[in-house]
């Protein structure tokens, strides 16, 4: 649209201030010139690379460390836990004590295998003052028989054992009420009589423990199963403390010979069991010597981390089957030079003459047999 005859008003405009260039710094210039012949000269920065662990993961604490140092130190150190295992494995574990002599170590091997069998049964089949009594009975002939030393350290760890587990059957065999709603209606409903409370003072309930109750089921399974384990692991210790393995082999050979007629593998059996009765003094005196390897290493736990700690353990661990393994080797070895060649008919296995005493035997027996009866009369005459 073109207009010829309009007038626009004009606007004087100030101008511009000129501000003069900015001058480049020497530190700034890029490029030499004739005002500033030197080149860029930039300030000294000095880098370092670290990783997330030592920021605490970045921020955002997801770093390998930062759980690592959240875990508390001191309560259970690598140095205490070795020397644990060191100091547990010193006592003769399973291991035939030749000194000093005592009762025990004249009884016939075979009376003793039948103990064992009845130790087994009797905590299981029997009323639980039975059950407590043959705990009873098995520590005091532990503290005759062992020395101080050894009955101490291995009473001490399997009534720990016996302990826990009692403890959790006991609360968790019965121990949550089942939330049940009964589909019978009430008496006075029905209208029948209530039933009255018993005058005796029953109750099925022994102990509550917050929402957890200690009930008679649960005291008859703990009982039967922390008695069984004492027993157990108790007198299976005492038969092998006081009785070498030559002489259990003898014995059970005495027992499964009946069973060759049949196509029985006796005497492969009675090789295994002699082996891996030899064998196990070697994998204690194994585990407490790499133990020991280490501790006497003085290694400073405190600077080394849960990575470097843990391959430790590792190194441990594979040590002691390494050196379990060549020990197997080396048994392998010997018994092929000395002529074994897979026939266990063949190889010859020289039991030595077991040294009994009669009284020792007849005691053992009259005990034997008085332990049955108490256990079978005590389910008549104990309610």
């Amino acid at each position: 649209m073109n207009c010829t005859n309009c007038a626009f008003q004009s606007v004087p405009i100030a101008p511009l201030p000129q501000t003069p260039a900015l001058k480049p710094s020497p530190a700034r210039s890029l490029r030499p010139s004739r005002r500033n012949p030197s080149p860029l000269v930039l300030p000294r920065r000095s880098f370092r690379a670290r990783s997330s662990a030592e920021d605490g993961g970045g921020g955002g604490g997801g770093g390998v460390e930062s759980w690592v140092n959240r875990l508390p130190r001191g309560v259970v150190g690598a140095d205490k836990v070795l020397r644990l295992i060191a100091n547990a494995t010193a006592s003769p574990i399973s291991q035939f004590v030749a000194a000093p002599t005592t009762f025990l170590h004249s009884v016939d091997p075979r009376i003793k295998l039948v103990w064992l069998l009845v130790l087994v049964v009797l905590p299981a089949r029997s009323h639980i003052i039975m059950r407590f009594g043959l705990v009873l009975y098995l520590a005091l002939l532990s503290v005759w028989i062992l020395p101080r030393q050894t009955w101490m350290d291995q009473l001490a760890r399997v009534s720990l054992l016996s302990g826990i587990l009692f403890i959790m059957l006991g609360f968790g065999s019965d121990g949550v009420p089942p939330l049940v709603q009964s589909r019978t209606p009430p008496p006075a409903m029905v209208g029948l009589p209530t039933v009255p409370p018993s005058f005796e003072g029953y109750s099925y309930l022994i102990m509550k423990l917050g929402p957890l109750q200690f009930t008679k089921k649960g005291l008859s399974v703990a009982s039967t199963a922390a008695c069984l384990t004492f027993t157990i692991f108790q007198g299976a210790s005492l038969c092998l403390t006081t009785t070498t393995p030559e002489q259990l082999a003898s014995a059970l050979k005495w027992y499964m010979l009946p069973f060759s007629y049949v196509g029985a593998p006796v005497a492969e059996i009675i090789l295994t069991l002699l082996l891996s009765l030899r064998f196990i003094n070697l994998v204690f005196d194994e585990v407490r010597n790499v133990a020991l390897g280490i501790v006497s290493r003085r290694i400073n736990w405190h600077k080394l981390t849960m990575m470097e700690t843990i391959d430790v353990f590792i190194s441990y661990i594979r040590r002691i089957f390494k050196n379990i393994f060549t020990h197997a080797e080396q048994i392998s070895q010997a018994m092929i030079i000395r002529g074994f060649r897979g026939d266990s008919n063949k190889h010859k296995i020289y039991f030595p003459l077991t040294s009994s005493n009669g009284i020792a035997d007849t005691v053992s027996l009259l005990c034997l047999m008085g332990i049955v009866g108490a256990a079978i009369l005590s389910d008549y005459l104990i309610v």
